[in-house]
């Protein structure tokens, strides 16, 4: 299968990093396609970042979902998932959402331990929003400032392990997420320093829609998540009127 891995934030750099931990984890004949948003924030931490990150992921997949099998929105805070599932056909998993379901199923509680202090307002919500925040044990955040944000696993690595111990000894939480996309294939290196299981937020959403394509779901044509009705729109790039106009069937 061929997965698009879309990255709404604006740095390549960030969503090679991602693209190197995911192909790591892929199954033989799975192949990853990285896409990192034309426009946008280096990285999402507030609402309104998640906002703009969202939309602009629904003009990305609007140009390219029909040369995909699955997509992954490769931010944690998944900006624009349940849009992106109303809208199109192919599977499309969040990365945070993947990485809870997949702490679920290896422990009672798993905590979120995060690189920057910002993040935990729109994290918490993200959590809320799954409807897995009574399975959430907490959110860690590192303070102070970093130098780089595609370096700062590496920088700040000691540090986050000795808060996702603290999540364990303190939070009691059974698994660990290192959450944000900079932290991507952290878990692999500190893995043997943490007393519980580690989840990576890429690997998690990999496999998750290498299942999801393997199960062979039907596009909802009711509920929630049924493709809404046309509708016309104005000043929307083309692809994506497109879709929500119904001209691209």
């Amino acid at each position: 299968m061929n997965i698009l891995l879309l990255n709404p934030n604006t740095r390549a750099d960030i969503t090679d990093l991602m693209l190197k931990v995911g192909q790591r984890a892929a199954a033989p004949g799975t192949s990853l396609a990285p896409l990192t948003a034309p426009r946008g924030v280096p990285y999402i931490s507030t609402r309104a970042e998640a906002q703009i990150g969202g939309a602009v992921a629904l003009e990305m997949l609007a140009e390219c979902h029909r040369d995909f099998d699955g997509a992954i929105i490769a931010a944690f805070g998944d900006p624009g998932l349940f849009a992106a599932r109303e809208l199109f056909d192919i599977p499309i998993v969040g990365m945070a959402e993947a990485a809870m379901l997949t702490a679920c199923m290896a422990g009672r509680r798993f905590g979120l331990v995060t690189f920057a202090r910002a993040l935990g307002p729109w994290f918490e919500e993200c959590v809320r929003a799954h409807g897995l925040w009574e399975r959430c044990a907490g959110i860690r955040m590192l303070d102070g400032p970093f130098r780089e944000i595609a370096e700062v696993g590496t920088e700040k690595e000691d540090l986050l392990v000795e808060l996702a111990k603290r999540a364990v000894e303190e939070d009691e939480a059974d698994v660990l997420i290192l959450a944000g996309a900079p932290l991507s294939g952290l878990a692999e290196r500190v893995a043997d320093r943490i007393p519980v299981p580690v989840i990576d937020q890429v690997v998690a959403a990999v496999k998750q829609v290498e299942a999801l394509h393997a199960l062979r779901l039907r596009k909802a044509s009711a509920g929630t998540f049924r493709r809404p009705d046309a509708k016309p729109s104005s000043g929307l790039a083309s692809p994506l009127a497109a879709r929500l106009e119904h001209r691209d069937a």
